[in-house]
C-alpha cells in the first residue's frame, strides 16, 4: 500500500513567501496582496481545462441517459458544491434532484463547522447510498487537499457502483484521483495565510463547478445563443428576465410577452415556440419534449 504523503508537504499547506510579514501590512497592502495572488488562478485552472472538459462530456453524457451529478465534499469544498447545486434549479430550470451537493455533517454544516465530520469515511458511503447512487450517476468528490476521509469513503463506494467519478482537488496525485475516473488537479499555490484554502483554492475550485455545472447544462440544450432560456420564474427578478427573452427572441411587445408566460406555465420556450410558431402551449410543450427541449432544434436559429 503506498504511504499517503504527510499533510505538511501538500502545496496548500505551504507558507506564501510574499505572505510572511502580512501581520505589518496597511489594509491596502493587505487587500493588494490577497488580490494578486487570486490573479494567480485563472491561469491555473486554465491548465486544467482538458480534464475540465473531459469531465463536462462524462456528466453531460450520463444525464442525457437520466443521471445525475453528485458534489461531494465537506467544509468550504461541501459548500461550493452545495451552491452551485441549488444555483442550477433557477437558472436552468434543473430539477432539484439533478445536481445535488452532499456535505460532511449534513445541511447543518452549511452555516456552522461540524467537528470531526470530514473524518469520517464511512459517512460518505452512508450519505450516497441514501440518495440511491446507481452506475447512471457521477459522483464529483471536491477536496483541496486531495485526502479528505468523508471525500474518500464517497468516492470508493461511487466506485464500487459502477458511477463514475470525477476528484477535484489543489494537489496533484491525491488519495481521491487514485480512486476516480479523472482528476481535475489545479495547483493554487500556497494560501496567503497558510492552510486556509477557503482563499485561493477555494476560488479555483468554484472556478471549476461554474465550468462543470454551465457547460454541462449548455450542452444539455438549456442555453438558446448565450440566453438564459430555461430560467425558473421564481421571483419578480426573474420574471422580468423571462419577459424580455421572450421580446428578445419573438419581437413581442411586453404585454405580449407576459400573457404568453401565463398561457405557457412560465416556461421561456414554450412561450417562444408559441409566438414563433402560432401555437398552443401543448402543441409547443410537445414539440420541445420531442427535442429533448433543445429551442434551436425547434425554432432554428431566426430569433439570433
Amino acid at each position: 500500500m503506498e504511504r499517503e504523503e504527510p499533510i505538511m508537504n501538500l502545496r496548500t499547506e505551504q507558507a506564501n513567501p510574499r505572505s510572511e510579514r502580512v501581520d505589518q501590512m496597511t489594509s491596502f497592502e493587505l487587500v493588494s496582496l490577497i488580490n494578486s495572488e487570486d490573479a494567480k488562478i485563472a491561469a491555473a485552472v486554465n491548465l486544467a481545462l482538458p480534464q475540465i472538459a473531459k469531465a463536462v462530456d462524462v456528466i453531460s453524457e450520463a444525464m442525457a441517459r437520466g443521471g445525475r451529478l453528485f458534489y461531494v465534499g465537506a467544509g468550504t469544498s461541501g459548500r461550493l458544491g452545495v451552491l452551485d447545486a441549488v444555483e442550477c434549479v433557477p437558472t436552468f430550470s434543473a430539477p432539484p434532484d439533478l445536481v445535488q451537493g452532499i456535505i460532511a455533517g449534513g445541511n447543518a454544516a452549511l452555516t456552522r463547522s461540524i467537528e470531526g465530520a470530514e473524518d469520517q469515511p464511512d459517512q460518505g458511503r452512508t450519505d450516497l447510498m441514501k440518495q440511491g447512487l446507481s452506475t447512471a450517476d457521477v459522483v464529483c468528490g471536491i477536496a483541496a487537499s486531495g485526502r479528505t476521509p468523508y471525500v474518500v469513503g464517497a468516492l470508493r463506494f461511487a466506485r464500487s457502483v459502477g458511477a463514475k467519478t470525477v476528484a477535484v482537488s489543489c494537489n496533484a496525485n491525491s488519495p481521491i484521483a487514485a480512486i476516480a475516473d479523472l482528476e481535475i488537479s489545479v495547483d493554487a499555490g500556497p494560501e496567503i495565510i497558510a492552510g486556509s484554502t477557503r482563499m485561493k483554492a477555494g476560488t479555483a475550485q468554484k472556478m471549476i463547478l461554474n465550468m462543470l455545472s454551465t457547460a454541462t447544462m449548455i450542452r444539455l440544450g438549456k442555453v438558446y445563443g448565450n440566453l438564459m432560456v430555461d430560467v425558473k420564474v421564481t421571483n419578480q427578478k426573474l420574471a422580468q428576465r423571462a419577459c424580455r427573452l421572450v421580446m428578445r427572441l419573438t419581437g413581442a411587445d411586453a404585454e405580449t410577452a407576459a400573457r404568453l408566460l401565463a398561457r405557457a406555465n412560465n416556461e421561456v420556450k414554450a412561450a417562444i415556440v408559441m409566438q414563433s410558431l402560432g401555437l398552443e402551449y401543448a402543441e409547443a410543450r410537445q414539440l420541445l419534449d420531442d427535442a429533448e427541449g433543445r429551442l434551436r432544434a425547434v425554432i432554428g436559429d431566426e430569433s439570433l
